[in-house]
């Protein structure tokens, strides 16, 4: 899960302007939730489902303000 957030953002930072680059880092986001429930969602345990999407979806949020920092102090 972790590595598609990881190759959006190298894509997004490598492919859109400045302007664009929160617009599609939101996106990103949105994705990597959506993302987060249907492969959570498709395992056949329910045992520890919120915890799993708690990591899957925290993991994620945190490798994105990691990247947005990282994307604003590139482009300076």
């Amino acid at each position: 899960m972790w590595i598609i957030v990881v190759v959006g953002v190298v894509l997004v930072s490598v492919f859109s302007t400045r302007a664009e680059d929160y617009v599609w880092l939101s996106l990103l986001l949105a994705l990597a939730i959506l993302l987060s429930f249907v492969l959570q969602l498709a395992q056949p345990t329910t045992e520890g489902l919120v915890l799993r999407m708690t990591a899957s979806i925290g993991g994620s949020v945190v490798l994105l303000a990691i990247a947005t920092g990282l994307v604003v102090l590139l482009r300076l």
